[in-house]
């Protein structure tokens, strides 16, 4: 089957966005990336996530007399994309392993008939000789290959399945394909374009900058505990949490389960059944927090994410970065929080090294290093990430820790001298949490039983916070004063240069130690709260009311974002509600009358 292409004004663009998706106008990039694809091109196009990707396969697919098969990884992601665009007045479906063959053989009935206009596939189903054949059947117009950074072996999210896509081009060499990706470096997008074996592609990179998010970092001391106090600040706010191992998630859930907050675990050691129930159950919002391995979120729609916790350091800045552009999606503000603790990077360094594949661990090393100095960096962290994906920029971001609070340095021969000191009173025999229990006096049955409440450092430092202690004693650690004994459960022992500090012949210019304050969350500042918050409260309830009697997740009625515009212009009529940013005529049809009676009913109180 020969491809199809189709040239479209830019007045009849815009009406179609108008039309299906409610927006005025497009964002960067987008209308010549749709050009494009209506013109019958191949493509790559890096977009940041929440930047508008979809977008760019959906409305060509509206638009376009055949098919678009979208190759997503995923089956929630596409039960939510088809659940939004159908609402949308955009036919769709998927096929994937949650259909019987009944379901897939009515689906293809469908198809052949012109019913639907998308079709969302996972990759496997192209292993299949026989579902490829079918469809041959299909008037295909193009191919859209969602999250293309699988493809590739060097990039974060690598998925066996996605390399037979290949077979795209071998089996239909004249329908254009459309490859999209957040995050991929220079090596994975030159992988991604041989593999795919795209034709004189048009390649689209755009800025990989998500203002909206803000970056923080803050040490580590005490995760738990601060997980919870950070959650509890945010109020009933939509998170993710990221941990490295299925233990640490599953501890964690506990934890925050125990202290009152709507959580849920999920790795890929669940059932797919309790996974896909929990995807389900955040994205409709009646779980407020998951906490995850990297196995959850990989494509995830949820538009009101409003913050992203790392529990433990991501292996490469690609996968940090994809993680936290989980957040925002709609545009509003939102925070990545960065929890760090050396002892999670070292065991970082020791798995990666365990590999027998010299090479693998070479790059691996290198890649893990480039995360070593975001966590280390003195300057913008969003310079650090957008440099090391050749977006290079010399201004500050003024939305990150190091913006908003610059390192300063002072003098902490003092605070020094009591960390070293007390190391030395206990007779060099406990680890960083316990001298910090010790320094503060915290008189608990430990440090009772070894006697440590009588030693003459017991105490002097309860003028200050367990993460301040924490903060001076890694940069003792870094600076060469102080060594941890990994044999021995950690402990801490002085080493040689330690001397000059304690007899104090020499001054030593410490960093001030980088505290969560507050996580740096300024909504004051970050947030226009120019829109009436008792009339969002109520269109939040009825958004929610619909989603549930519709089973599917609030953000497809509208957006948190949409609603902020409707809480502020407060339309009455049909003609004023179709000019909000997010309602089309679909929606304006199928929702516009209970939200208008609910603003009316607002505005008369």
């Amino acid at each position: 089957m020969s491809a199809l292409s189709l040239k479209t004004s830019h007045s009849s663009l815009l009406n179609a966005l108008q039309h299906f998706f409610g927006y005025s106008s497009f964002r960067f990039g987008q209308e010549k990336i749709i050009e494009q694809v209506m013109s019958g091109k191949d493509s790559l196009v890096l977009m940041p996530t929440g930047g508008g990707k979809s977008l760019c396969y959906q409305l060509p697919a509206a638009l376009l007399p055949g098919i678009t098969i979208v190759i997503s990884p995923l089956i929630a992601l596409m039960k939510d994309q088809v659940d939004s665009l159908n609402r949308q007045g955009i036919s769709a479906a998927f096929i994937n392993s949650s259909l019987t063959n009944e379901e897939i053989n009515s689906i293809f009935q469908r198809l052949a008939e012109g019913e639907i206009k998308l079709l969302y596939l996972a990759p496997e189903r192209l292993k299949s000789r026989y579902f490829l054949e079918s469809l041959h059947s299909l008037p295909i117009s193009l191919f859209a290959i969602d999250e293309a950074h699988c493809i590739s072996q060097w990039g974060h999210d690598f998925r066996p399945a996605y390399t037979q896509l290949y077979c795209l081009k071998q089996q239909f060499p004249t329908i254009p394909i459309l490859a999209l990706t957040a995050t991929a470096d220079v090596t994975t997008r030159k992988d991604i374009l041989m593999q795919l074996q795209l034709h004189q592609p048009n390649i689209h990179i755009d800025s990989f900058d998500r203002p909206n998010i803000r970056l923080t970092m803050a040490d580590k001391y005490n995760g738990i505990q601060q997980a919870i106090g950070y959650i509890k600040k945010r109020g009933v706010e939509s998170g993710i949490i990221y941990c490295n191992s299925r233990w640490q998630v599953e501890n964690l859930a506990k934890a925050l389960a125990s202290a009152g907050i709507n959580c849920a675990a999920y790795h890929a050691g669940l059932e797919s059944e309790i996974r896909n129930n929990v995807q389900d159950n955040f994205a409709k919002d009646n779980i407020q927090v998951v906490v995850a391995t990297i196995a959850f979120g990989l494509g995830i729609n949820k538009l009101n994410v409003r913050y992203v916790i790392h529990f433990d350091p991501p292996r490469t800045l690609e996968s940090y970065y994809q993680e936290i552009g989980r957040a925002g999606r709609d545009g509003l503000a939102a925070e990545a929080l960065f929890l760090y603790d050396d002892k999670d990077v070292q065991r970082i360094i020791k798995r990666i090294n365990d590999s027998d594949d010299e090479s693998r661990v070479d790059v691996e090393m290198q890649r893990f290093q480039t995360m070593q100095g975001f966590i280390d960096a003195q300057t913008c962290r969003r310079q650090v990430v957008l440099n090391y994906f050749a977006e290079y920029t010399d201004k500050s971001c003024g939305n990150c820790d190091i913006c908003l609070d610059p390192p300063t340095l002072f003098d902490g021969t003092v605070a020094a001298q009591k960390i070293l000191s007390c190391v030395y009173r206990i007779e060099q025999q406990g680890n960083i949490d316990y001298l910090i229990q010790v320094i503060r006096g915290e008189l608990n049955g430990q440090v009772k039983a070894n006697a440590h409440d009588q030693v003459s450092t017991f105490g002097i430092g309860r003028d200050k916070t367990p993460g301040y202690w924490h903060a001076i004693i890694r940069q003792l650690i870094h600076l060469g004063y102080l060594q941890q004994d990994i044999a021995n459960q950690s402990t801490l022992c002085l080493t040689q240069a330690a001397r000059g500090v304690l007899t104090g012949n020499s001054i030593l210019m410490l960093a001030a130690p980088r505290l969560q304050k507050a996580s740096y969350w300024q909504r004051n500042k970050q947030v226009k709260n120019n829109y009436d918050r008792k009339l969002f409260i109520k269109l939040r309830e009825l958004r929610k009311t619909i989603a549930d009697v519709e089973d599917i997740a609030p953000y497809i009625v509208f957006n948190d974002a949409t609603l902020a515009e409707l809480a502020s212009a407060k339309p009455v009529n049909s003609a004023q509600f179709l000019r909000i940013s997010g309602v089309g005529d679909t929606k304006l049809s199928r929702y516009g009358k209970p939200f208008i009676e609910v603003i009316q009913e607002h505005l008369n109180a």
